[in-house]
């Protein structure tokens, strides 16, 4: 007799149709909430997936996320709440499924992001960063982080240069910086299954003698960096300025992003509070990033 527990689907998909700006939490949330894995494949139409092994109780769980969505209106209070639906998924390989979500992706002419499983091509010209990004720690494939990394190739960066990546994730933004020079890179994550994945990616690169991984809360930090860079959403951005100005060395650089277009004028008062210029903003989609710049006689709060 077949084991009736075969048939039963081993896995819950939490579906929720959120605007952009709350991915970043949303995603947290869900993590927390036990899902092992988070997806977000199609920015076009805002859907988040997180998936959770399954359970009898939905009614609970649903509960705790109205109960979250809740407190996410305190905070956004002119974002549309997110709308929640619920599948069940048989049981699969989801270290293969994964894989269909992450394809090569082109950044810029220079800088092509390759899943760590595929070949390395024999003709590509530039830089070539290889990424394991494990469960959604970044693949360069979301605007905010394209961004960056097109950003970090327009800022004045000359001689010996170092750079401080905020809230590393999969390491990308960290391993681009030793690709295009940087002499040191200190990459932070207040996450430790991020440091975790961020140091295998910063090995398939082989770039771990020059990239630090660190917990260590940016309000701790000391040293001066020439680029700082910070792929946030815009509360975290704000509450961490003054700690990112001081980090910055005069004449240095910061490249914020994980921002809206709609957000660029709160941002850009808070940087010319704390000694930094608007040199630049990028738009990709309804996102914008932000490339500043540290004003002579200006140390930062």
């Amino acid at each position: 007799m077949a084991d009736s527990s075969s048939t039963q689907p081993a896995w819950l998909e939490i579906s929720l149709q959120a605007d952009p700006a709350l991915h970043d939490p949303l995603s947290s949330f869900l993590f927390d909430l036990g899902c092992t894995g988070v997806v977000s494949e199609d920015f076009q139409d805002r859907r988040l997936r997180g998936y959770l092994p399954f359970q009898e109780d939905l009614e609970a769980i649903r509960n705790r996320i109205e109960l979250y969505l809740q407190e996410l209106k305190a905070i956004f209070p002119d974002v549309p709440s997110p709308v929640i639906q619920f599948s069940q998924v048989e049981n699969q390989n989801w270290g293969l499924t994964w894989r269909r979500f992450f394809r090569p992706t082109r950044v810029t002419p220079g800088l092509l992001i390759l899943p760590a499983w595929e070949p390395i091509p024999e003709t590509d010209a530039g830089h070539i960063i290889r990424m394991d990004p494990g469960p959604a720690f970044g693949t360069g494939q979301h605007e905010t982080t394209r961004m960056c990394l097109a950003a970090m190739e327009r800022v004045p960066l000359g001689g010996l240069w170092t750079m401080l990546d905020v809230g590393t994730g999969s390491g990308i933004l960290a391993i681009y910086g030793i690709k295009i020079g940087a002499e040191r890179v200190v990459a932070i994550d207040i996450d430790p299954e991020a440091i975790r994945w961020a140091g295998q990616n910063i090995r398939l690169n082989r770039a771990e003698e020059r990239i630090r991984l660190s917990q260590e809360p940016v309000e701790q930090m000391r040293g001066k960096f020439s680029l700082v860079c910070a792929n946030l959403i815009l509360r975290e951005i704000m509450r961490l300025m003054p700690s990112l100005s001081r980090l910055t060395r005069t004449g240095g650089s910061v490249i914020l992003s994980g921002i809206l277009e709609n957000q660029v004028r709160e941002i850009a008062a808070s940087l010319s509070k704390n000694g930094l210029e608007i040199h630049e903003t990028l738009h990709q989609g309804e996102w914008a990033c932000v490339i500043a710049a540290k004003r002579e006689g200006k140390q930062g709060c």
